[in-house]
């Protein structure tokens, strides 16, 4: 009697099973002539990832991400990269490298990296295969929210989809979204450590890599809760460079003239700026809001003008009727 296949519901009841074992040699053998590609779709070989070269023996860590508009993995790497630097990595005896596989189409990979500010070799495999083999598996249940989140579930979300929205005819092309992931560290030719994701937000905690790359010794650099990385990394994007805006009042120019509001929210709620209007359960700037209101000329202290000052919306339902993005 053949087995019944997972259905629909079984992606959101909880952590799939999977094992931590390391992949045998076997294993690498049926992977190493698997292509993996570049963004200009340039085809290299996993093994060349990984294996030792003319310079010495090699240790990487190759990171498997899910798709390419996956929110939780683009804030995992932004943490990541903030706490574990090429700098760091080139000081550890033996050097390590990281290198970074999305199952979805390469010509995203650029965007990618805008997003992230990933400052390690991105690669992807949209067969998937190097993830069947090396017994990464599908799900969507969420898990338990992991400490590398710095940002809501909901600023998350709606980042992701403008990001949709921007790509235009790419929209499919970012991967499978039943695809996990996972980390796999390779020395001398092998892997010495791995860890596959239970679910979509379950890559390794980074005080895990920390220790298991030999960094637990050292203090993590702290990332800024509101800097966004750009093309190359690290571009902090200042919120009070921005056009002060106010849920009491809509959008204002510089001057605090408000502005009329455009009749579709989409027309004013830009992708980049999801980070500023939205973060968990409240509103993320002083710039715009005091500490328990909203104030009808963005003035940096909160206070009220003109204006009585109106409660926040508190809840992301709300938040998302005020954008129209939940009609």
């Amino acid at each position: 009697m053949p087995v019944k296949g997972p259905t629909a519901a079984d992606d959101f009841k909880g952590d799939v099973k999977v094992n931590n074992n390391p992949p045998t040699k076997g294993d690498l053998e049926k992977v190493a002539q698997l292509p993996v590609l570049d963004k200009d779709r340039k085809k290299y070989t996993f093994k060349s990832l990984y294996a030792d070269n003319d310079n010495g023996p090699r240790r990487v860590l190759i990171i498997f991400i899910r798709h390419f508009f996956c929110g939780n993995c683009q804030e995992y790497l932004r943490t990541f990269a903030s706490s574990i630097t090429p700098d760091s990595l080139s000081a550890l005896s033996p050097p390590t490298e990281i290198v970074v596989i999305g199952c979805g189409q390469p010509h995203l990979i650029p965007m990618y990296i805008q997003e992230t500010g990933c400052p390690f070799p991105i690669y992807a495999d949209p067969t998937r295969k190097l993830y069947h083999l090396l017994g990464m598996t599908s799900t969507l249940s969420l898990g338990k929210t992991p400490e590398y989140m710095q940002r809501s579930m909901l600023s998350m979300a709606v980042k992701s989809f403008f990001q949709e929205l921007k790509s235009g005819r790419n929209m499919l092309s970012g991967g499978d979204f039943r695809q996990v992931g996972g980390e796999f560290l390779f020395q001398n030719g092998k892997v010495t450590w791995c860890r596959r994701m239970r679910n979509t937000r379950d890559h390794a905690e980074i005080p895990i890599v920390r220790q298991q790359l030999g960094l637990d010794d050292t203090p993590a650099p702290q990332r800024k809760r509101w800097s966004a990385a750009g093309i190359g990394g690290g571009m902090t994007r200042r919120l009070s460079n921005r056009r002060p805006m106010s849920w009491a009042g809509g959008p204002r120019s510089q001057s605090g003239n408000r502005l009329q509001r455009p009749a579709s929210g989409l027309d004013f709620f830009k992708e980049d700026d999801g980070e500023k209007l939205i973060n968990g359960n409240e509103i993320a700037s002083g710039h715009d809001v005091g500490t328990n209101a909203a104030t009808p000329n963005g003035t940096a202290n909160g206070a009220a003008v003109n204006e009585p000052a109106k409660p926040l919306p508190l809840d992301g339902h709300a938040i998302l009727e005020r954008i129209n993005l939940n009609k």
